[in-house]
C-alpha cells in the first residue's frame, strides 16, 4: 500500500493581464475626460499588487495613493468600496471604528473588484472626482472589459 499523496503546497491563481489593465485604464481616462474630471487610476492584481497606474495631468496629488488604496481595498475584500458605508452598519462599534483605521482601507466609492467567471482577478481604483464620478468612471472601465 502506498502513502497518501502529500497535500498541495501551492494553488494557481488567475490575475488580470497587462492588456486588460491597459484597456481598463484607457477606458477610465476616456470616461473622466468626457466628464471633465482629472483622475488617477490604478489596477491591482488579485493579490493587491499594482499592475498598472495612470495619472492625468492636473489630477489631485493626494489622489495618487487614494486610487491605489481603493483598488487594494476592492481586491482584498472583493467588494465595491462604495458598499462599505452600508456594510459597516451591520457590524459592532469596534469593527466600525477599527476597520476604517486600517492602513490602505478605503470606505468610499471609486474602487471596484474585477471578477471573471466568479473569480476575482484584480481590482480598479479611481480618484480625483467626486465619489459618484469616481464610481461611474470605475464602472465604465469594467464595461470596457465586458464586465459591467
Amino acid at each position: 500500500m502506498s502513502a497518501p499523496p502529500a497535500p498541495a503546497l501551492s494553488a494557481p491563481q488567475a490575475v488580470i493581464t497587462h492588456g486588460a489593465a491597459l484597456r481598463a485604464m484607457a477606458a477610465a481616462i476616456e470616461a473622466a475626460t468626457a466628464m471633465g474630471v482629472r483622475i488617477n487610476v490604478a489596477v491591482v492584481d488579485a493579490g493587491g499588487v499594482l499592475a498598472g497606474f495612470l495619472r492625468m495631468p492636473g489630477a489631485p496629488l493626494h489622489s495618487v495613493e487614494i486610487a491605489i488604496d481603493k483598488a487594494y481595498t476592492a481586491a482584498s475584500f472583493g467588494l465595491d468600496t462604495a458598499a462599505w458605508a452600508q456594510v459597516l452598519r451591520g457590524h459592532s462599534d469596534a469593527v466600525r471604528a477599527g476597520l476604517v483605521l486600517r492602513p490602505r482601507f478605503v470606505a468610499f466609492g471609486g474602487g471596484v473588484p474585477i471578477v471573471v467567471e466568479g473569480q476575482r482577478i484584480g481590482a480598479l481604483g479611481v480618484s480625483g472626482g467626486s465619489e459618484e464620478q469616481d464610481g461611474a468612471i470605475a464602472r465604465a472601465a469594467l464595461a470596457a472589459l465586458g464586465l459591467a
